[in-house]
């Protein structure tokens, strides 16, 4: 089947390679590839594994190839002269506007990046010539636009995780994706990269890719157009999948385009070499894991930072302002991105809002709180993670990754004031109830792979979930259909869509079928059983209000954890910012007190007390014991319980009757009552100045840890900034490593072709017997055949010696002026001198002419014409004897 439609594809007039190679011709329009078309991404160790792909695919297999590699910018590239050398395809650099041909091989050239519209390959100048270049992405990307389904994409050798993002782009499209095993690959960054992501359909070595690639389109033809309706034995089976399907995730696939789910299907049985659906059924039951693959297949979702960017520019510069400007309050506004996949565009809306936040600085205060739900639970752990390839870089600027990312060793991890704005949570927007009091819903790409009347359904949900103004936005492939009068248009191109507030909406919305209905005649509000009283926990309450001390549970800082019963006698809220700390709510007269016996309750295990504190309360004075204990049950350890206890004041004594022991007794009792107050005063200054000083003391250290603190920012700066430059200069070196693994694999087989080369002609010299010497511009000795030792005295190692130095046994003494001679005038010298032992040779001096033209010497060849030269000296002889003749008759 493939050779048939390499065959039509190619009717016609045989086209020679020149004729192919000029192939500039404007893309049509309304033009369709009708082949499949098959890009190969290779690195490091890219053309050992490119040398065994190429070897195994047949010269007429219908498939175009497109290599792209790795390649150093400055670099002449060799590679499509060496893979030409194992392949009968025309192996040819690529030209802008290359229309792409079976059976050829196109190789990237260096320093471009390329993409394909139409089935014509354009070139761009790279932006970045050094460090992160990510051509395969790239190419891969274009590729899944341009040939959906009949794109295949394979990953080889190479260091890093080019290539993912667009077999990632491939699968969504219903594309074919290898990758090499990594145990056979000189490289497994790329491969395992790819594997990781679950995004290969196949996994073999290099050698086995091009039959798995052929025996899959075998079985999976690309040629024919997708089936506009199912039949009913397609139907049949296509329900009993959904049917395992359910059994097997729980998720009902029914509502789901038939379509689509029949071209997934239809990979996987291609993968798997299966011709019926039938058969596909029977294969499902038997293995539990293709199952899982498949639930896993039609998930797959294509997603990537600020997707089609001018709508992302809308909303930075016209949406979310006029949000914020309906908001003059200020407060929480509220997003759900529905299907978020990885959840690319739920950190892209969060970013998007940070930068609006920080350009218009509103007066007021805005927050996010930004719900990002998938059905795949997978999915929504690596969204979970804020983890992400290297390769989005080609998605985010660079100011954005400095501002919102962080670098990390394998990519770029969201910075932590993002994640905190997004939740994630796995959930099926067919089934489980929606979020509501919505100011932004983003669903893209998700209602395409729904029926109809699915879409008709969660439309006006999501009217019904968005708030007075708010906004939905779709992906560029969808619409609003019969759902248009909810909503009024911001942009149809962009398709941001604004909640229209005139339309009822309570009559017209279906609720998620796991809502639970209430049955007719069902009373609105539910009945609740009234629980049965519990007299002693009722008793135990009434006790503790009435009979116990007030007193505080706190922790170690002494901040309030527990409170039991009134204790509004002893705290107080401080005036200001609501503090719950014990210290600062104190009352007057109970604060220096509270904070000596907290820190002597926390030095030892019993408690303390301390009677009689005056503290002033409500106007009034009162008495009381202050109880503190450190509580060591495990579950309060660390807590310390703070106990009040009021003092009932003393009855006044009795008045007695006047006289001289009565003064005496009140002088005295003045007497010690003002030395009390005097040691009380003593006290109070010495520990007001031990307060001061240590108040001065903490200060002191508060200053200087803070100077520390400055100091440790600074360090950390620079050491986060000396890591960027590290890891700035770390991706130049791998840039330029697997640059150099391509040239050092491209010169090793230059060195490999240049060592055959080299033993041909010293084979091919010693074998003709002719005298050869190679002479460079200074006449100094650079090569000789082994026949040359004959005439003269030549050993290895006088290669590099002159000429002139060397003994010889030719009688010609004017050999070293010829050979300059010729040097000088280019003309070649021919003499046919003897040698000293009687034997004659034709010695020949020409040029010595290079690759590019150019003279660096001379060759020397000395031919034996010493049978010649007998011969000729004998016709002589025997004219000589046949004119001696005839002058005797």
């Amino acid at each position: 089947m493939i050779n048939k439609s390499a065959k039509s594809s190619r009717a016609g007039k045989k086209q020679s390679p020149a004729t192919i190679q000029s192939m500039p011709e404007p893309e049509q329009k309304g033009f369709e590839m009708r082949f499949p078309v098959v890009a190969i991404g290779a690195s490091a160790g890219g053309l050992e594994a490119l040398t065994q792909f190429l070897e195994q695919v047949p010269h007429n297999s219908g498939l175009a190839f497109v290599v792209i590699q790795h390649l150093d910018p400055d670099h002449v590239a060799l590679l499509p002269e060496l893979l030409q050398r194992v392949t009968r395809m025309h192996v040819m650099p690529v030209k802008d506007r290359i229309r792409v041909k079976p059976d050829c091989v196109y190789v990237i050239p260096p320093n471009r990046d390329m993409s394909i519209l139409h089935g014509t390959l354009h070139l761009f100048e790279a932006a970045e010539p050094r460090g992160l270049r990510l051509p395969i992405d790239h190419f891969f990307r274009s590729l899944a636009d341009d040939c959906k389904e009949r794109s295949i994409g394979v990953i080889l050798s190479g260091m890093g995780s080019d290539g993912t993002l667009g077999l990632r782009a491939i699968k969504e499209k219903g594309g074919l994706t290898l990758v090499q095993d990594p145990g056979s690959a000189k490289f497994n960054g790329m491969p395992n990269s790819a594997i990781s992501f679950g995004l290969a359909d196949i996994v073999a070595r290099a050698e086995d890719i091009p039959g798995k690639i052929l025996d899959y389109l075998q079985h999976t033809p690309m040629t024919a157009p997708p089936k506009a309706k199912l039949e009913d034995k397609e139907l049949s089976a296509l329900d009993k999948i959904v049917i395992l399907l359910r059994s097997e995730s729980g998720n009902d696939f029914s509502l789901y385009k038939k379509s689509t789910l029949y071209r997934r299907i239809e990979r996987r049985m291609g993968i798997h070499q299966i011709d019926s659906i039938a058969a596909y059924v029977r294969y499902l039951q038997a293995n539990h894991q293709e199952l899982e693959l498949l639930f896993k297949e039609f998930l797959i979702g294509v997603t990537s930072f600020f997707r089609d960017p001018a709508a992302w520019e809308t909303l930075k510069n016209d949406v979310i302002p006029a949000m914020l400007a309906s908001h003059p309050e200020g407060g929480v506004l509220r997003a759900w991105s529905a299907g978020c996949s990885t959840g690319e565009e739920a950190y892209s809306l969060a970013i998007i809002f940070k930068e609006v936040l920080e350009s218009l600085n509103p007066p007021v205060h805005f927050t996010l709180q930004l719900f990002a739900t998938d059905l795949d639970r997978e999915a929504i752990d690596k969204a979970r993670q804020g983890l992400f390839l290297p390769n989005i870089a080609s998605d985010v600027s660079a100011e954005r990754l400095n501002r919102f990312f962080t670098k990390d060793e394998d990519g770029y991890r969201i910075n932590k004031e993002i994640r905190e704005m997004v939740t994630f949570a796995t959930q099926n927007i067919i089934t489980d109830p929606p979020f509501t009091k919505l100011d932004f819903l983003i669903c893209r790409n998700v209602l395409i792979y729904l029926d109809v009347e699915m879409q008709k359904k969660l439309l006006p949900l999501f009217h019904y979930a968005l708030s007075p103004g708010g906004v939905l936005f779709l992906g560029s492939a969808e619409t609003l259909g019969s759902s248009a009068e909810l909503y009024s248009t911001l942009n149809a191109k962009l398709r941001l869509f604004r909640r229209d507030n005139s339309i009822s909406r309570a009559n017209m919305v279906s609720f998620p079928s796991t809502f639970v209905p209430v049955a007719p005649g069902t009373p609105k509000e539910p009945s609740f059983v009234k629980p049965e009283i519990n007299f002693q926990a009722s008793a135990d309450r009434i006790l503790l209000q009435k009979h116990s001390p007030p007193a505080v549970l706190v922790n170690e800082q002494g901040d309030i954890v527990y409170i039991s019963a009134r204790t509004g006698k002893y705290l107080e809220p401080p005036v200001g910012k609501a503090n719950l700390n014990v210290f600062a709510m104190a009352r007057e007269g109970l604060r220096s007190e509270l904070l000596a016996t907290f820190q002597k309750a926390h030095r030892q295990n019993t408690p303390v007390t301390v009677r009689n504190i005056r503290i002033g309360a409500n106007g009034g004075s009162q008495s009381i014991d202050l109880i503190i204990q450190k509580m060591e049950e495990p579950e309060l350890h660390g807590m310390v319980m703070i106990i009040f206890k009021d003092v009932e004041p003393c009855p006044a004594p009795a008045v007695k009757k006047r006289g001289a022991k009565t003064a005496d007794a009140v002088s005295s009792r003045i007497s010690e009552l003002e030395q009390e107050l005097q040691q009380t005063l003593e006290k109070l200054r010495i520990n007001r100045e031990e307060l001061q000083t240590t108040r001065e003391e903490m200060q002191t250290s508060q200053e200087e840890l803070k100077a520390s603190n400055e100091e440790l920012q600074s360090i950390n700066e620079e050491l986060q900034s000396t890591n960027e430059e590290l890891t700035t200069s770390k991706e130049e070196m791998q840039s330029m490593n697997e640059e150099l693994q391509t040239v050092n694999s491209e010169q090793q087989a230059k060195v490999d072709e240049l060592s055959h080369l080299n033993d041909d002609m010293r084979n091919f010299l010693n074998s003709t017997e002719v005298a050869t010497i190679f002479l460079d511009s200074q006449l100094n000795i650079r090569r000789f055949a082994n026949a040359s030792s004959k005439l003269f005295k030549l050993i290895p190692g006088d290669v590099g010696r002159p000429l002139s130095d060397i003994v010889n046994d030719l009688c010609y003494p004017e050999m070293t002026e010829d050979a300059e001679r010729v040097l000088r005038t280019l003309v070649y010298s021919e003499k046919q001198v003897t040698s000293v032992n009687g034997r004659w040779f034709s010695v020949r001096i020409m040029p010595y002419r290079t690759l590019v033209d150019v003279i660096d010497g001379v060759v020397i060849t000395m031919t034996d014409i010493t049978v010649f030269k007998q011969t000729e000296q004998e016709l002589r002889d025997e004219i000589e004897r046949l004119s001696q003749g005839r002058k005797n008759e």
